[in-house]
């Protein structure tokens, strides 16, 4: 008999966003009938860190502010893979803001949501890149994500959800991970989760979201309009939410792999030629 993984319990505090960004994610993956041994979750560091614990499927905690350069070497191993990164925004936004801007270039075929709550939850609140001035004495402009993405070239699916919107964040969510599934490439999701401890911002959020998703004449497919429209919204103190931006553009294993080979993980181990291919490589390293 075959012994899986058994899911933990969450251990998130009462009313943490991060439940409906869990939901979402389990609800999606099944509504699209992935099976579980095809499901890799990468997890990065802080609360939302945990997420990966609480599904039943592969996951992998990878090293602080690394959630992408994993996500991108798993689906690079083996496409097959449904390759989704999780992470907070002070995992995704300071240590690996860096590898935010080249995933966004590169464009692999994972999904990465993102929990921005503001905050550094898990050590106690300090300020983290999209804390608001003024929270935790931060003199800083906060960081918009959305628009960063907007400015790479190399995006191709851009959006935004709400915790306490779980309808919406729903769609999202599977409409993020049919696009990485289908060869699209990178979709990128950040969640407003707030964090009820240390920056409660229900209220504020509530009040301040803006659904673009209903906007008559919204075209998530133009890029420089959705870019106007996101500073527009942004000088007027909203949130928006939905679908900002989705186009087309060839996902980063198309380009990388050799259709003539099999993917690393999907080599035949008792090939015996791998043995004499290995030697030869190592020979060429003496040379």
């Amino acid at each position: 008999m075959t012994e899986t993984f058994t899911p933990g319990r969450p251990i998130w505090c009462a009313g943490c966003g991060d439940f409906g960004v869990l939901e979402a994610l389990i609800s999606a993956l099944d509504e699209l009938q992935v099976p579980a041994h095809e499901r890799m979750i990468i997890a990065g560091i802080g609360c939302s860190g945990s997420l990966q614990n609480y599904l039943s499927c592969y996951g992998y905690h990878a090293l602080h502010g690394r959630v992408l350069p994993t996500a991108t070497g798993a689906k690079l191993a083996n496409p097959e893979l449904t390759v989704v990164g999780v992470g907070g925004d002070g995992d995704g936004y300071a240590i690996g803001g860096g590898h935010l801007v080249h995933a966004f270039k590169r464009n692999p075929g994972v999904t990465y949501i993102v929990m921005n709550n503001g905050t550094y939850g898990l050590t106690k609140g300090q300020a983290s890149p999209t804390s608001a001035a003024g929270f935790q004495d931060n003199i800083e402009e906060d960081l918009d994500p959305i628009m960063l993405g907007l400015s790479i070239p190399g995006s191709t699916f851009l959006a935004r959800g709400y915790s306490g919107h779980p309808t919406q964040l729903l769609q999202l969510t599977r409409a993020a991970l049919e696009h990485s599934t289908q060869g699209r490439g990178m979709s990128y999701l950040e969640v407003l989760s707030p964090c009820v401890t240390y920056n409660d911002t229900y209220r504020e959020w509530r009040t301040n979201v803006y659904d673009i998703d209903n906007e008559e004449g919204y075209d998530p497919g133009d890029r420089a309009a959705a870019f106007g429209r996101m500073t527009e919204l942004r000088e007027q103190g909203r949130l928006p939410l939905g679908l900002v931006y989705q186009g087309k553009r060839p996902a980063l294993e198309s380009l990388a792999l050799n259709p003539e080979f099999a993917a690393p993980a999907r080599q035949d181990l008792q090939d015996p030629n791998l043995i004499d291919r290995y030697r030869e490589a190592m020979q060429s390293f003496i040379r």
